[in-house]
C-alpha cells in the first residue's frame, strides 16, 4: 500500500563567506541545483538579499531563469521575493514568464523581506514591511489567477491591471508566504489560500510556534472560504550529514564559526548559538540542526513531523558550514539512504530479501539438484571424459531435496 511522502530540497538564501570570489559563488548555487537534480531531490528555492556581503543574490527570479536553462525537472521556488520592495505587477508579470521558462516549475515564494539593512537602504520603515507584504498579496493572487485588479496604497497603485499571458499549466502557479515565529505568515497564508513556508523552523520560537501557526492558518483559511493542505507544508532548517557524526562535526567547522558570526553581528537574525557553549553541541542538543550521520537526519524529520503534526517537504537551508565536496557528499548521503527510509521506499526490495534469506537454504538445495541433474543427464549420455573432476566432486555431497 502506498504511503504519503515527504519531499525534499534546499533554500538557497545563500549564505556565502564575504571573502570568497562573488562570481564563483554564485556558479555554485547553480551547481549545486543541478547536484539536487542528479540526486532527484524535488526543490530548490532561491533567496532575495541587498546587503550583509553574503546574501549575493538579488533577484531569485534572474537565477531561476538561468537555470531553467540548466535543469528539467527539479522545481525552482522564489525563496523569497521580498514583496516590499517591489511594485506588484512587476512582480506578477516577471513570475508568470518564469512560469513559461520552466514550463510550468516555478513556485512563488513571497514574504516581508529578511533584512532590515535592506529596508532601511530603500527607505522602507521596517515596521511598515508586513504590512506592505500582506497589501501586495492582496493584488497578486488575482492577478496571478488571471483577474483584472484595480487597487490603490499609499506605495502602488493598479489601474485595470491584468497579465498578458495565461498560466503555463491549467492548475496555475503555486503560491506559498514565508512564516517564522508570529503568526503574520500564517495568517497571510489561510486569508489569501495560499502555502506556508516555515523559515527556521528549528529554531526555539519558530519549533514551538510550528503547531500553533498552522492552527492559525487554517483557521484563518476556513474564515475566508479557503483551506490549507499539509502535503504543501514546507519547513526549512539547516543540515549537514556524513559517514559518521565525527566526520560531520569535523565537516562544518570550515565555516560555522564564520557563519555564526554573521548571523550574530551582521545579519540581526535570531539564528546564532548563544555566546559561551559549544556550538555543534548546541544546534544537535536542541535540535537546531542536524549535524550527524543519514539515521541522525532521519530522526529529525520525525521529530518535526510529530511536532508539527504533519508536513509534506522539507528543505535545507544551505549554510556552507562545510567545503563543496562535503556538501556534495552530503546531499548523496541523505539522498541515498535517509529519504529511501523516510518515504519507506524500499519496504518491497527488503521484503523480497528477507524471503530469499529465509528461504536460502531450500532454493539453494533446488538449484543445486537441479545443475546435478544436467551433469548426470550428460554422464549417462555421453560418459564423464568431458567433465571436469571438479564439477563432480562439488556435487558429491548434494542431498535429495524433498
Amino acid at each position: 500500500m502506498a504511503h504519503p511522502r515527504i519531499r525534499f530540497g534546499a533554500f538557497i538564501a545563500p549564505h556565502a563567506a564575504a571573502d570568497e570570489h562573488p562570481s564563483l559563488s554564485l556558479q555554485h548555487d547553480l551547481e549545486l541545483v543541478e547536484h539536487l537534480e542528479n540526486l532527484e531531490f524535488d526543490e530548490a528555492w532561491l533567496g532575495e538579499h541587498h546587503s550583509g556581503g553574503w546574501e549575493i543574490s538579488a533577484s531569485p527570479e534572474l537565477t531561476i531563469a538561468a537555470l531553467s536553462e540548466r535543469t528539467s525537472r527539479i522545481k525552482l521556488g522564489t525563496g523569497v521575493v521580498s514583496l516590499a520592495y517591489h511594485h506588484p505587477f512587476h512582480v506578477a508579470d516577471r513570475i508568470r514568464q518564469l512560469d513559461y521558462l520552466t514550463k510550468g516549475r516555478v513556485i512563488f515564494g513571497m514574504g516581508p523581506g529578511a533584512l532590515p539593512s535592506d529596508a532601511y537602504m530603500m527607505g522602507v520603515p521596517t515596521a511598515k514591511v508586513r504590512d506592505r507584504m500582506e497589501e501586495a498579496i492582496e493584488v497578486l493572487v488575482p492577478l496571478l489567477n488571471g483577474e483584472t485588479v484595480t487597487a490603490k496604497t499609499d506605495w502602488f497603485e493598479l489601474q485595470e491591471a491584468r497579465l498578458q499571458l495565461d498560466p503555463y499549466n491549467e492548475e496555475g502557479i503555486e503560491m506559498a508566504v514565508a512564516s517564522q515565529v508570529s503568526p503574520t505568515g500564517a495568517r497571510a497564508a489561510g486569508k489569501f489560500g495560499v502555502n506556508m513556508l516555515s523559515i527556521g523552523a528549528t529554531s526555539k520560537g519558530a519549533f514551538n510556534a510550528l503547531a500553533s501557526n498552522w492552527a492559525i492558518a487554517e483557521e484563518t483559511a476556513a474564515q475566508h472560504g479557503n483551506t490549507m493542505d499539509r502535503a504543501n507544508w514546507r519547513l526549512v532548517a539547516p543540515v549537514h550529514v556524513a559517514e559518521t557524526r565525527e566526520k560531520a562535526r569535523e565537516n562544518v567547522m570550515w565555516r560555522l564559526p564564520q557563519w555564526i558570526d554573521y548571523m550574530a553581528e551582521v545579519a540581526a537574525i535570531p539564528l546564532a548559538p548563544p555566546p559561551g557553549v559549544d556550538p555543534v553541541d548546541y544546534m544537535i542538543d536542541t535540535g537546531f540542526a542536524v549535524i550527524g550521520t543519514p539515521d541522525d537526519y532521519v530522526a529529525q524529520v520525525a521529530r518535526l513531523t510529530e511536532q508539527s503534526g504533519g508536513f509534506g517537504c522539507y528543505l535545507h537551508l544551505e549554510t556552507r558550514w562545510a567545503d563543496w565536496a562535503e556538501t556534495r557528499r552530503s546531499y548523496e548521503l541523505i539522498a541515498r539512504y535517509a529519504i529511501p527510509k523516510i518515504n519507506r521506499l524500499n519496504e518491497q526490495r527488503m521484503a523480497s530479501e528477507t524471503w530469499l534469506r529465509e528461504n536460502n537454504k531450500l532454493f539453494r538445495g533446488e538449484l543445486e539438484a537441479a545443475v546435478k541433474a544436467k551433469v548426470d543427464q550428460h554422464a549417462a549420455e555421453k560418459g564423464e571424459k568431458n567433465i571436469s573432476p571438479d564439477v563432480m566432486q562439488a556435487f558429491q555431497n548434494v542431498q535429495e531435496v524433498k
